[in-house]
């Protein structure tokens, strides 16, 4: 029997912590509860979770503060958990390195739904179910492959969390196409993210701190409509 997955609840309010942590056992995960910030920097190293739910607001050391040292040392998927609604503090959450935010009152079946789609980005592709065409682009010092979602960047392996490899991916496959900031949620985040457009610069800013532009290809504005993969000397 497989292992179950480990959930890392973090809020100061222990009744929420407990619905969440009864809607996940429900589900066939193993939870634990933490309600401080300073507890779920000692949790995360001793349970070594799959996933960290993340509340903004906790005592002490804050839920960005634990997202960036969480973030420091591992690419554990992390979904933030707010009463705060404004555009800031999603954008702000995203920059740190999360992967979703889900803003309370929050439905119990979208809540485990989150949980599910973050956790299927980051588990390793089987053998078994790659398929036969390899999902890879190769253009000069960059190789993006999201078959076994890896990035090779001037001969270095690139940490890179999955929705930006699948950014990065979705763009360089398609070299020169210009994409809407909608399109590009569209294709890659999906429907709960419509709307929210900020998401996609969040992303393309943090990739441009990894992947640098190149004499032959660069990740491009295109000013009032997106972004593309633009390639020189195709």
């Amino acid at each position: 029997m497989a292992a179950k997955q480990k959930i890392l609840i973090v809020d100061d309010d222990n009744n929420i912590a407990e619905l969440i942590s009864l809607y996940l056992t429900k589900e066939c995960f193993d939870t634990k509860i933490v309600n401080d910030g300073e507890e779920a920097l000692k949790a995360f190293e001793q349970y070594n979770p799959n996933l960290i739910l993340l509340d903004l607001m906790l005592p002490g050391i804050d839920g960005y503060q634990v997202c960036r040292e969480v973030r420091a040392k591992a690419n554990v998927p992390i979904i933030m958990l707010s009463a705060k609604g404004e555009i800031f503090d999603k954008v702000l959450g995203l920059e740190l390195g999360a992967d979703d935010y889900i803003m309370k009152p929050f439905d119990s079946k979208e809540l485990v739904a989150r949980v599910k789609a973050v956790l299927r980005r980051y588990q390793p592709i089987k053998a078994e179910e790659t398929s036969p065409e390899l999902k890879c682009v190769k253009y000069p010092d960059l190789v993006v492959n999201l078959s076994n979602y890896s990035v090779i960047y001037n001969g270095q392996p690139v940490d890179m969390p999955p929705k930006e490899l699948e950014l990065l991916y979705f763009l360089a496959a398609s070299p020169n196409q210009v994409f809407t900031r909608e399109q590009l949620l569209d294709h890659i985040w999906g429907y709960e993210y419509i709307g929210d457009t900020r998401t996609v610069d969040v992303h393309v800013k943090r990739l441009r701190e990894k992947i640098k532009d190149h004499a032959n290809w660069s990740l491009a504005t295109v000013w009032g409509i997106g972004y593309k993969f633009e390639v020189k000397n195709l």
